[in-house]
C-alpha cells in the first residue's frame, strides 16, 4: 500500500503547474481580440476577448514555418508546383518547375508571406497539401491550441473552418520562440535568395515594421491581412530580460496597439526569480537540511505592488527510517515548493533529496523507478 501511494504521488509532484494570471491593464487596443503573454512563464498580462475566434490570414505561416523548420528539410532542393506558383495573393513569384531550398521558402515565406512558398513547403513538407494541413492540426493539439482549426497553410479565406484565437496565437508563438532557426529567421529584416536559372537574387525584406522601422525592442513576429480577417499581427519584443508576445486581430491600428502594450509591461513588470535552482535553504529537519534542492529556477513577471503578495511553501514527505533508506533509498522528489500569487497558485515545483558526500550507494528502488517514470512520459531525469 505504501508503495502504491508513494507512486501516486510521484506522479502528482513531477507535474509542475503554472496558472496564468489576469492583470487589469491601464491600456487599450484598438483590437476585437488582443493579448499580451510574457514568454517563460506564458502568462497572460493583459487579455482582450482572447479566446474569440477569429480568423487570422497570414499570421497562419508560423504554423507553417515551425512544422519545416522542425522537419529536418530545410536544405532540401523543392520543386515547385504549378498548382503552388498559381497561389493567389502575396507572392514569391515563383516559377512552375523551379528549384529553390526549403530554408529560402520559410525566409520567404515570414518575411514577404508568400502564399506561393506556404503551399510549396506545405506539399514539400506533408507530402500533400491535405497532408500538411493535417500536421498543422496535430501540432495545434499537441501545443495546447484548443480553439484552433487550421485548413490551409497560408491564411488566405478559401476555407470557412480556417480559425484560431489571440490566446491560441500566443501559444504557438510561445512553443516556437524556443526554437532557434525561428528565432533567427523571425527577427531577420532583409533575406537574400539565389534564383535558379538567372543572375540576380531574390531579396527579401521584411513586412514587420515594428521590427524594422517603429520599436527598437522588437524580436520579430509576423504581419497578416485578408479582407475577411482585416489586420492580423503577432510580435515579439524583449527589454531587461522581459520577453513578450503580442497578438492582434481585426485591429485597425495594430502597430500603436503593440508598442502601447510593450510599453506598459515594460514599465509596470519585472522578471523574478521566485524559486531558484539548487540547494533550499532554511530547512530545519535533520534529514532534510542542505539535502533538499530545486532542479531549475522559476521565474515570473510581477509588478511591484505584486511581490509582496508572493508566497512560497515547502512540503515534504515525513523522513524515512534509517533501515528503509539503507533498504530502499529515499523517494524522489521528496516534495514541492509551492508558490502562490495573491493566494493563487502559480507553480509546484519539485523538490529531489541529495545524499550527503559518501551516501550515494548503489541506485536504489526508488532511483530506478523515476528514471522509469521520466523514460515511460519522455521527460529528463533530475539527478
Amino acid at each position: 500500500m505504501f508503495y502504491k501511494t508513494a507512486i501516486i504521488m510521484l506522479s502528482i509532484l513531477l507535474l509542475v503547474t503554472v496558472v496564468p494570471t489576469n492583470t487589469s491593464a491601464n491600456v487599450s487596443v484598438s483590437a476585437q481580440t488582443a493579448i499580451l503573454m510574457e514568454q517563460e512563464s506564458g502568462r497572460m498580462l493583459y487579455g482582450k476577448h482572447e479566446h474569440r475566434q477569429m480568423r487570422i490570414a497570414s499570421i497562419t505561416k508560423i504554423m507553417t514555418a515551425i512544422l519545416a523548420i522542425e522537419s529536418g528539410k530545410m536544405e532540401e532542393t523543392v520543386t515547385v508546383s504549378d498548382f503552388a506558383s498559381g497561389t493567389e495573393g502575396s507572392s514569391l513569384y515563383l516559377k512552375p518547375g523551379e528549384k529553390i531550398l526549403l530554408e529560402d521558402l520559410v525566409y520567404g515565406l515570414m518575411l514577404r508571406s508568400g502564399n506561393d512558398a506556404g503551399v510549396a513547403i506545405a506539399e514539400h513538407v506533408g507530402g500533400s497539401l491535405e497532408g500538411f494541413v493535417y500536421l498543422m492540426n496535430e501540432k495545434a493539439d499537441e501545443i495546447g491550441m484548443d480553439n484552433t482549426v487550421f485548413s490551409n497553410p497560408h491564411g488566405l479565406d478559401d476555407h470557412e473552418e480556417h480559425y484560431s484565437t489571440a490566446y491560441d496565437m500566443a501559444l504557438l508563438t510561445q512553443y516556437a520562440m524556443k526554437n532557434d532557426k525561428y528565432r533567427d529567421i523571425s527577427s531577420t529584416e532583409t533575406y537574400r535568395a539565389p534564383q535558379e536559372g538567372e543572375e540576380w537574387d531574390r531579396i527579401w525584406k521584411n513586412k514587420n515594421r515594428l521590427l524594422t522601422q517603429l520599436y527598437k525592442h522588437s524580436t520579430g513576429g509576423k504581419t497578416g491581412y485578408t479582407k475577411r480577417a482585416k489586420r492580423t499581427l503577432v510580435s515579439t519584443a524583449t527589454k531587461d530580460d522581459v520577453d513578450l508576445i503580442a497578438v492582434t486581430l481585426n485591429a485597425p491600428s495594430d502597430w500603436q496597439d503593440h508598442m502601447s502594450l510593450f510599453n506598459w509591461a515594460f514599465e509596470n513588470y519585472e522578471l523574478e526569480d521566485l524559486v531558484k535552482e539548487g540547494v533550499i535553504k532554511g530547512i530545519k529537519d535533520d534529514f532534510y537540511r542542505d539535502n533538499v534542492s530545486a532542479a531549475y529556477t522559476f521565474s515570473y513577471p510581477l509588478t511591484e505592488l505584486e511581490k509582496d503578495m508572493v508566497e512560497k511553501n515547502i512540503t515534504l514527505y515525513r523522513p524515512p527510517e534509517d533501515e528503509d533508506v539503507n533498504e530502499w533509498g529515499v523517494p524522489q522528489p521528496v516534495g514541492k515548493m509551492t508558490v502562490t500569487l495573491d493566494n493563487e497558485t502559480i507553480a509546484n515545483v519539485p523538490l529531489f533529496y541529495t545524499a550527503p558526500d559518501g551516501e550515494e550507494g548503489e541506485k536504489s528502488f526508488w532511483t530506478k523507478l523515476k528514471e522509469m517514470f521520466f523514460f515511460t512520459i519522455g521527460v529528463k531525469s533530475f539527478d
